[in-house]
């Protein structure tokens, strides 16, 4: 449940606060879980950025925010709970920075989708996008049975499976067209510099070679 007007809930571990006492640094409750989610709401937002400005073309970029992302959904399964719970309880105005943060980390999935599926509706790549946060942020109930690398690599494959369900058949290119496909640059590459020599993960070069072979998105393998 919320914590207006109960105990607030056990946030100091989640942000890096000196203890004892988060409090002191705060008005109230409501301020320590505003700051904790908007600091989360930041990194991802950052994280997400640089792993895309890092990666050498579309398919290595959506590989590196899958891996972000379960990288924080393994080691902060907590703040997923209090995001889950709390959020409702935060200051109007701090919620609605929160959102904001969230609506750009989502919109740097769907950039990244675009380029890899251009005739899919941005629509569905950002439900796409959505129902791969909900996968990857079970962790807080899915994640107590396994190694945290075994449950890493499942997580990679199930979020990238459900991902690439997002690509319309249109999206395999017309006959002739896929020189121009394979080569084109990512269109988040606007936003970032190439990285020159990166190293592109097999798994996610199966984008790539879905670009270039023409085959339908039942034919990716799960990566």
């Amino acid at each position: 449940g919320g914590c207006a007007g109960g105990a607030a809930p056990s946030v100091a571990p989640a942000v890096v606060i000196p203890v004892p006492g988060p409090y002191r640094h705060f008005p109230g409750k409501t301020a320590v879980l505003a700051e904790m989610l908007l600091r989360i709401s930041q990194q991802l937002v950052d994280e997400g950025s640089r792993a895309v400005m890092a990666a050498a073309d579309a398919p290595a970029a959506l590989d590196a925010l899958v891996r972000e992302h379960i990288d924080f959904a393994l080691g902060q399964p907590a703040l997923i709970t209090v995001h889950d719970r709390e959020l409702g309880n935060v200051p109007e105005a701090d919620r609605r920075r929160i959102r904001r943060l969230q609506r750009l980390y989502v919109e740097e999935w769907v950039t990244v989708l675009s380029e890899l599926f251009p005739q899919s509706p941005q629509a569905r790549l950002r439900a796409a996008t959505h129902a791969t946060f909900g996968l990857l942020n079970s962790t807080p109930h899915s994640a107590d049975e396994m190694d945290a690398a075994e449950m890493a690599e499942l997580l990679r494959t199930m979020a990238h499976a459900t991902l690439r369900a997002a690509a319309m058949p249109a999206d395999a290119p017309p006959a002739g067209a896929t020189g121009r496909v394979a080569g084109r640059a990512c269109a988040c590459g606007a936003r970032r510099a190439r990285t020159r020599g990166a190293t592109v993960d097999p798994g996610a070069a199966v984008y790539s070679q879905h670009a270039t072979s023409g085959g339908s998105a039942a034919s990716i393998r799960g990566s």
